[in-house]
């Protein structure tokens, strides 16, 4: 259950803090280094968890709102759940896409919004990157830690084309497996069941189950 919860906080940890930065320049965010981004982000949504007793209870409509303005705007979240739903999701129709993205972002605040309740003295430490200058896609590497064993936490992220937003997150690695992954080959299941059809409907049900908890 500890890990579980761990698991938990990680990763909605993880979310925020992609998305922390709003306030900072479009120049600086295009200029940044996606480790000094990621060492920067880290500590600062911390605070704002620890300061924020709605999001430490696990309170859906606030994590909700705080994804949807902090989060979506500084990560890749199109690619993440393409990459989820794999070649199914090109044979999708647009409608189908969105859907899929909106209940995929259901799906994991709602899974893991409970591990917030953890929040209490951890820092993240951010490893030194591996990486040229040139790389338009990097591995930043973080271990969160507090009064238990350290965390892994680590973010994939891309160079984003001249657009002013710098870097963007379109996966993370909590406690050494990758996000993707994990959804990949439970949306796999749906999908050769009965399409993508199969695999909204099963996310749709499963939403609104854990809506009626």
């Amino acid at each position: 259950m500890k890990n579980r919860l761990t698991r938990r906080f990680v990763f909605l940890a993880a979310l925020l803090i992609a998305g922390a930065g709003l306030a900072i320049s479009p120049k600086a965010r295009a200029d940044e280094a996606p480790d000094a981004m990621i060492a920067r982000l880290s500590q600062d949504v911390l605070d704002t968890i620890k300061a924020d007793k709605s999001l430490q209870s696990g309170n859906l409509a606030r994590v909700m709102a705080l994804a949807d303005s902090k989060v979506m705007p500084y990560v890749d979240f199109r690619r993440m759940t393409a990459a989820a739903a794999g070649p199914a999701w090109r044979r999708a129709t647009p409608a189908q896409q969105q859907q899929l993205q909106d209940e995929f972002k259901t799906l994991l605040v709602r899974t893991y919004s409970n591990g917030l309740r953890q929040v209490s003295n951890q820092t993240v430490q951010v490893q030194p990157m591996r990486a040229a200058p040139g790389d338009q896609e990097v591995v930043v590497r973080t271990f969160i830690r507090g009064s238990g064993e350290p965390v892994q936490m680590d973010y994939r992220l891309y160079k984003t084309p001249g657009d002013g937003t710098g870097w963007k997150v379109y996966d993370f690695n909590v406690m050494g497996i990758w996000i993707i992954d994990t959804y990949r080959s439970q949306f796999a299941q749906q999908i050769n069941a009965g399409g993508i059809e199969r695999l909204l409907q099963t996310l749709t049900e499963l939403n609104k189950s854990n809506s009626a908890r």
